[in-house]
């Protein structure tokens, strides 16, 4: 399907995507950033995913819980019964603007905080890590740029990779109002 990563093997049925192997969210580097930015295209699409994780993260799984759950993430049990529980359509999303990204974050229960990412640097850092890049790839102006994004967790730094994790939603489910 255009607009997806040809990094991750998967197999296109109707809406729904079935990734075929399972995704590493281990944190040591590439693997685990393109994971997380091909299951953010997916979202973006409006794509369900069947996928399954493998890996024991060095991070809080909780940055991810905006993307769908996977059915199976043997390392964290209770973790992957709260991903379920809590994830909603919506709750991390970006939409840009001319030299903006406006964020909305939803992924705290009982809150929504709204960003706008105006500063030039903070800006080109976000829509460049929508590709998943190593850290030493980075200048240092974007190396600051990735350390304060991922401060706000709009960036999983990891394995010295680091990808944005905001989809940009580009197909709302019918009704949308129900998010």
């Amino acid at each position: 399907m255009s607009g997806l990563p040809a990094t991750v093997p998967y197999r296109l049925a109707g809406r729904c995507i079935e990734v075929t192997e399972p995704l590493d969210l281990g944190g040591e580097g590439r693997g685990t950033a393109e994971a997380v930015g091909f299951l953010r295209e997916c979202q973006g699409l409006g794509l369900g995913v069947d996928w399954r994780a493998t890996g024991s993260p060095s991070y809080d799984l909780g940055v991810l819980r905006h993307l769908p759950p996977p059915a199976e993430l043997f390392c964290c049990p209770s973790e992957l019964a709260r991903w379920r529980g809590g994830y909603s359509f919506g709750t991390l999303y970006h939409r840009r603007g001319p030299g903006f990204v406006t964020v909305l974050d939803r992924r705290q229960e009982g809150t929504a905080v709204r960003l706008t990412l105006d500063h030039p640097d903070l800006h080109a850092t976000f829509l460049r890590l929508l590709t998943p890049a190593p850290l030493d790839a980075l200048g240092p102006t974007q190396r600051e740029a990735a350390d304060l994004l991922a401060a706000e967790r709009l960036v999983l730094v990891t394995g010295g990779w680091a990808v944005t994790l905001p989809p940009r939603v580009r197909q709302w489910p019918v009704p949308c109002t129900a998010i």
